[in-house]
């Protein structure tokens, strides 16, 4: 589903944070894969949630919402 939006929506010009559930794989090829979908837009390493920390995940992702400067 996402790498089917990415194909159809075109980023150029936009910030693009990924954000990944792992078991331990974190990232692994989504940076180089979002970068060669979307040649025009600046892609990042968001927030990585590890699935052992799945029980803490709105905490840890408001933690990183609030990091970056995307919340008020």
């Amino acid at each position: 589903p996402v790498q089917s939006f990415l194909k159809e929506t075109d980023m150029s010009g936009k910030q693009v944070y990924a954000i990944v559930t792992s078991g331990g794989s974190g990232f692994s090829d989504t940076i180089q894969n979002i970068q060669q979908t979307e040649p025009g837009a600046s892609v990042h390493e968001g927030f990585a949630l590890h699935h052992k920390d799945m029980d803490k995940a709105e905490e840890m992702t408001q933690h990183w919402l609030n990091q970056m400067g995307f919340t008020k």
